[in-house]
């Protein structure tokens, strides 16, 4: 997956001006410096924003043409996921232009959580956020998930 220094992680509170921008992190910045990307590609799922390196998100199409391939439901992902992704160059001062459909999508209107995942960071409305973490406690309450994660040796 990469170096442990080109990694996204951690997360933190942020405010979406009124004209769509967002400061993205330095840190997140000198990673995406790092990939020699100086922009993202930002798309939908799961009720937030997924925010990708120009290089992962090459990697991430190539997967979903060859999945779309195989079936409808894969072809309406693509559609969508694809269809509905823009790329956002920051300006001077570290700031993106989200485009209004998907912030309307996200829910994003002033405070918002940006979260490291790995390959790629999230962009999440407060309230969103504040959902997908009640969703996590209570997967936490199913065994097959608890399972899942002793796996991992946690």
């Amino acid at each position: 997956m990469g170096d442990i220094r080109s990694m996204f992680r951690g997360s933190s509170c942020h405010t979406i001006d009124e004209k769509g921008r967002v400061i993205i992190p330095v840190r997140f910045r000198e990673i995406l410096k790092n990939r020699l990307s100086y922009g993202l590609m930002l798309s939908r799922l799961d009720g937030g924003l997924m925010a990708y390196s120009f290089d992962e998100w090459k990697k991430i199409e190539e997967r979903v043409l060859s999945a779309a391939e195989r079936n409808q439901a894969m072809r309406r992902f693509r559609r969508v996921f694809i269809g509905e992704a823009f790329e956002c160059q920051w300006d001077s001062q570290g700031r993106i232009l989200i485009p209004p459909t998907l912030r309307e999508y996200a829910g994003l209107e002033k405070d918002i959580i940006l979260v490291g995942v790995l390959d790629h960071f999230e962009i999440w409305s407060k309230e969103n956020w504040n959902k997908e973490s009640k969703n996590f406690e209570e997967d936490m309450k199913n065994e097959e998930v608890i399972n899942e994660i002793a796996k991992l040796g946690l």
